[in-house]
């Protein structure tokens, strides 16, 4: 969200007549972008060859010095405007006798927010003035802006403190009261060692985020804590995120005082390290002293907008989902665009993104988590998903992230076109010379456009007659897709126990079965003659369906002892979606079209590798599951 919209949202929250004299961010913004923008002394090398340089840089600062003045008069007016509604409301309040505390502590965290709201625009517009005009005139400025009743509201600050402790004191149960700036900022504040910060922002028990950012990863590391443990403060969590040789810092504490030398000691360690130093409020309206206290009068839980970690999106009514964006051959730019796009039509915020794959010259996987809003309609996502990855021939995989993505113990496969790249009825057929009438009705039972026990029955009756022999020659002609034999090995240094269900045919799943290194198999059992010479044209026992391949499913997991959400199963015909779906992660594997838009995920790349890369995986962890 742009600033100026931003800016909009949270003065809507505001009284109206807070509203109506806050500076007018976007008004500012646009003077700018007429006069200032225009006469910026920044000058492109390109730029004007033709005139002596002099001249250029002497028509610039002419110009620049009156539109400069212009919009600097036209900011004292809108900050002059705020200061004065300020001084009238504060002296209203610090003089009020009739409210309640509880009451009066509301109006001051309201006009408090008021304060932080109209500091965060001046500081966001005179930066934006340094940019574009190539003058420094955003830390002079502030510095008078911080000597304004504005900002420092002592006998507010004062008033304030009282309440607090009186009411801290009605309920020593209560827990400690978060200081009532409650407002999260949209702009970052860089700090040099003669920055002023406003007293009214800084309190006992205030939560501020700090990051330290720069080339210097442990320095950096050691610089804030070391200027933490100077002063009375507690530390909440904290997180590194690094860039090749560049790192930020982010700490969350809890201020012990309200003396502001720590912002002045961790101003120092930047400049020591060559490094921006940045601070946010965090928005916790929702824990304020008043809201905690009519939650115990109502007996209910406080919502607390304040996530629970530094790397969770601060939005509430959330749920976290992990994405993996997956083609073998590289996700390209205008993938990467669009699906940018989907994320934000839907609301999603990115909370975390790591490249799975190895190669240097390529991003070719990507993991996510995403902090999606718990209105959103996650089966019509999962449509939106499956258009997007046709559109870009790249597979993407949304599914929970929970314990369970990395906790899974059972992986079912289906045979034919998953584990082998082969139908076998097929390869049988071919020897019985009916391969096409086979196929034909095997292709309609993939579809779905057939009832499968229907179309087992016409295909098992087409082999009567058939040399049981065959079976062996078949064995010799399978091909494992690729990447099986890695996968089944790396799933078994894991821990998984792993199964094949298929609607093929015994003896080749269990020849499957021992070729991989799997702990069980299911599939059809042909009838043979009793001279045991051919096969009769029928099948012996329960038919290995759709349906029952999930029944085997449940079975295999119940005498394991695992959750369905630690199942997972792969296939890719229309007969293996009820297991797709019984389990907890249900890939469809170059399947067919009605198998992907009815499966929770899918892979349509040539390796069954990448079934690992759903599970969070990068390819340098599969480089070593893969070593003997």
């Amino acid at each position: 969200m742009k600033f100026g919209n931003y800016l909009d949202e949270r003065k809507a929250h505001l009284p109206s007549d807070y509203a109506a004299h806050c500076i007018d961010y976007k008004t500012l913004k646009l003077l700018l972008k007429s006069t200032v923008y225009t006469h910026s002394i920044k000058i492109a090398p390109t730029e004007e060859p033709q005139r002596p340089f002099a001249e250029v840089v002497s028509l610039r600062l002419g110009q620049l010095q009156y539109v400069e003045a212009a919009f600097i008069r036209e900011l004292d007016a809108q900050v002059e405007k705020a200061c004065a509604f300020f001084e009238q409301e504060s002296a209203r309040l610090v003089t009020e006798k009739s409210m309640s505390d509880m009451d009066l502590l509301q109006k001051i965290l309201t006009l408090e927010r008021f304060v932080f709201l109209n500091y965060t625009g001046i500081t966001k517009i005179l930066k934006k003035n340094d940019r574009h005009s190539g003058l420094s005139l955003s830390e002079p400025y502030l510095h008078r802006v911080a000597q304004l009743p504005l900002v420092q509201a002592k006998e507010l600050t004062q008033l304030k403190q009282q309440i607090m402790t009186r009411l801290n004191e009605t309920d020593v149960n209560q827990v400690h009261p978060l200081s009532p700036v409650m407002l999260r900022s949209r702009s970052q504040y860089h700090l040099t060692r003669s920055s002023v910060l406003p007293p009214a922002l800084v309190g006992p028990n205030q939560k501020v985020l700090v990051s330290l950012s720069g080339p210097h990863g442990t320095d950096i590391i050691g610089a804030v804590l070391e200027c933490l443990a100077r002063h009375p403060c507690t530390v909440d969590d904290f997180m590194l995120s690094r860039l090749y040789h560049n790192v930020t810092f982010g700490v969350l504490l809890t201020l012990g005082s309200d003396n502001v030398n720590i912002f002045r000691d961790l101003a120092e360690a930047a400049h020591k390290w060559d490094a921006s130093l940045t601070f946010d409020v965090p928005d916790t309206q929702a824990t304020e002293p008043s809201v905690r206290h009519q939650s115990k009068v109502e007996n209910n839980r406080p919502l607390n907008a304040v996530p629970a970690s530094l790397e969770e999106a601060p939005y509430a009514n959330r749920i976290k989902y992990a994405a993996t964006i997956l083609n073998q051959d590289g996700l390209d730019s205008a993938f990467l665009r669009d699906w940018t796009q989907f994320l934000l039509k839907n609301r999603i915020s990115v909370e975390k993104l790591s490249r799975l794959n190895l190669d240097a010259s390529k991003l070719s996987c990507a993991d996510m988590r995403l902090s999606v809003p718990n209105t959103v309609d996650v089966d019509a996502l999962r449509a939106d998903l499956i258009a997007l990855s046709a559109s870009h021939n790249t597979d993407v995989a949304l599914q929970p992230d929970d314990v369970f993505r990395k906790n899974k113990r059972l992986v079912v496969f289906d045979m034919d076109s998953t584990l082998i790249r082969q139908e076998v009825i097929d390869e049988i057929a071919r020897y019985a010379g009916v391969v096409d009438q086979v196929a034909a009705i095997t292709e309609a039972a993939m579809n779905g456009e057939i009832d499968f026990k229907e179309s087992l029955r016409r295909r098992v009756a087409l082999l009567k007659g058939t040399n049981v022999n065959v079976i062996e020659t078949v064995k010799q002609s399978l091909t494992f897709t690729e990447g099986a034999h890695y996968l089944c090995r790396a799933l078994k240094k894991l821990g998984f126990k792993l199964a094949v269900i298929s609607g093929g045919f015994m003896p080749l799943a269990l020849y499957v079965k021992a070729e991989l290194g799997l702990d069980y198999a299911f599939a059809n059992q042909l009838k043979v003659s009793p001279d045991g010479l051919t096969f009769t044209g029928e099948t012996i026992g329960p038919v290995v369906d759709g349906i029952r391949k999930a029944e085997l499913l449940d079975v295999i997991a119940q005498t394991e002892g695992v959750t369905l959400n630690q199942v997972i199963a792969v296939g890719d015909g229309a007969n293996d979606l009820w297991m797709l779906n019984k389990a907890g992660l249900g890939i469809a594997f170059n399947a067919k079209p009605k198998v992907q838009e009815q499966a929770r995920a899918r892979i349509n790349q040539k390796s069954l590798k990448y079934v690992l890369t759903l599970l969070g995986y990068s390819e340098k962890d599969m480089e070593q599951l893969g070593r003997e």
